[in-house]
């Protein structure tokens, strides 16, 4: 049965990230939206935004195209904007996923929830700015992010990648309710994915807090460019 997909980007991406799952989603009949999230267009200045406008954002998309069966999917930092987004949609959703994403707990920032190392990446590149936002590192993305794409692939995605707000990381949401949403919650986990390391900050922990079992999918924390045939095939069926 056709639906729409709802596809939600993590930092430093625009919804041209999703481009290689959403034509694998649109050739399969469904309907699918990419929307480059506020303070993230090419060129964009960073410093206007909440974490706030952002959700709201997405909560505008969907309720003034009247967009109904939604599938909407958080990926990484976007498990914030989805967790904040799915309870005022709650009558439009038909299913909620986070795909190595980040579920939110009480007054816990996206911030709160990385390793000391990451945090001070954040802060030192935050302080450097002069925007207030981070930029990545190619060598993190490269070992961390894409490590199953050629050096060539590396780079030239990461060219594309803009500076995200540094107060997209350190705001919070509002924890789901999932008995009050009661919309059904998967959650994807790469196979590939050290983006966060295993153990106390590894992915793990954010499909506990939903109470259901991570689905595995191939690839790494970018395989909507390493393996987006495999990556669609999973949002389908789930």
């Amino acid at each position: 049965m056709a639906g729409t997909f709802v596809l939600i980007t993590g930092a430093w991406h625009g919804g041209w990230a999703w481009r290689p799952v959403a034509e694998q989603l649109r050739s399969a009949g469904h309907q699918v939206l990419t929307p480059t999230l506020p303070g993230l267009q090419d060129g964009a200045d960073p410093t206007p935004y909440t974490l706030t406008d952002v959700v709201d954002s997405v909560v505008e998309l969907v309720d003034g195209e009247d967009l109904r069966d939604v599938t909407l999917v958080g990926h990484s930092w976007g498990g914030y904007v989805i967790a904040g987004a799915a309870p005022r949609l709650a009558g439009r959703l038909r299913k909620l996923v986070f795909w190595s994403a980040f579920v939110p707990a009480e007054g816990r920032s996206l911030y709160d929830e990385v390793p000391p190392n990451y945090q001070a990446l954040f802060d030192g590149q935050a302080q450097a700015s002069g925007n207030n936002s981070v930029a990545m590192p190619f060598e993190v993305w490269q070992l961390a992010f894409m490590p199953d794409a050629s050096e060539d692939v590396q780079r030239v995605v990461h060219s594309l990648l803009v500076p995200q707000p540094m107060q997209y990381f350190t705001e919070t949401v509002a924890p789901l309710d999932l008995d009050t949403l009661g919309v059904p919650v998967a959650y994807l986990l790469g196979e590939d994915d050290v983006a966060l390391p295993p153990g106390e900050y590894g992915w793990n922990r954010f499909a506990e807090r939903l109470g259901v079992a991570p689905v595995p999918t191939p690839g790494s924390h970018e395989a909507c460019f390493t393996r987006p045939v495999e990556l669609a095939e999973a949002l389908l069926k789930i």
